[in-house]
């Protein structure tokens, strides 16, 4: 069972480190990053820790 990290909520299930029937990431920290180079709304921002599900 991964370990449930109940201070990173997330609802991407698509992610290899999303807890299996709950909305929590398994990490222990995540990276936040944009794409943009000079943000101003939240769709601006992505988790760079993000990682395809298998």
């Amino acid at each position: 069972m991964e370990n449930i990290n109940k201070s990173i909520q997330c609802t991407v299930e698509q992610c290899r480190h999303h807890c299996v029937n709950c909305d929590y990431c398994s990490l222990d920290r995540i990276r936040i990053g944009t794409h943009e180079s000079n943000p101003s709304q939240d769709q601006c921002t992505d988790c760079l820790s993000f990682s395809a599900a298998y």
